[in-house]
């Protein structure tokens, strides 16, 4: 039985929308992470407040949440596919359990790749674990994402590139937006810096080694 397109979608968004390390921060440590430095619902905020093994944890749930809309979707609608990881990574950015707060979205679209395209996932992980060991993980995660298109044409064709434009633009979004709008003043070069860097600065972050 096919499941309707709606339904696909909504299920992913739903899915997407489930805020796992938000609710074991809150479970382990009674801490919000709304109200914990950045403000940031993520793995990165977990880790901060409740050590490695949750984070571990929310960090599996959270890519698998990701699977959930490409899965029912299944292979032989890859448009549809395609779309319902968008909608998992803007679940996850934009949660209705969080009144509109969230993450930045890699995991769910580590999630969503591992079902349109896997060669997508790796390539995401080694943009991140470069820019780690350059000591720059999000300058390096910026390169991954607005390059992953073009790598997953050239492996899933057309519609592997589709599949990365659908999970990397609401993650560019919401690393322009933050987690709150930038003042007037320098407002451009403050957005830039979250494109890039995904931080709030007036100058620009070091980076490499020090």
């Amino acid at each position: 039985m096919r499941i309707p397109a709606p339904v696909v979608i909504g299920a992913a968004y739903l899915a997407g929308s489930i805020p796992f390390s938000g609710l074991l921060a809150r479970a382990l440590r009674g801490v919000d992470l709304r109200e914990y430095g950045t403000g940031t619902v993520s793995g990165t905020g977990l880790y901060r407040v409740a050590g490695l093994g949750p984070l571990l944890v929310g960090g599996i749930l959270d890519v698998a949440k990701g699977t959930v809309g490409p899965a029912l979707a299944g292979a032989d609608r890859p448009v549809l596919a395609a779309f319902a990881g968008g909608a998992a990574v803007v679940g996850h950015n934009w949660s209705v359990e969080l009144e509109g707060a969230g993450g930045r979205g890699i995991s769910p679209a580590l999630g969503s790749m591992l079902v349109t395209g896997w060669q997508g996932s790796v390539y995401l992980l080694g943009a991140l674990a470069l820019g780690k060991a350059i000591r720059a993980t999000s300058l390096g995660a910026f390169a991954g994402y607005v390059t992953l298109p073009a790598v997953m044409a050239r492996y899933r064709g057309r519609h592997g590139a589709f599949a990365a434009v659908c999970v990397i633009v609401p993650i560019l979004l919401k690393r322009m937006m933050g987690n709150q709008p930038p003042p007037d003043r320098g407002k451009r070069r403050i957005i830039l810096t979250r494109l890039l860097f995904d931080q709030d600065t007036s100058a620009w972050p070091r980076i490499g080694p020090e």
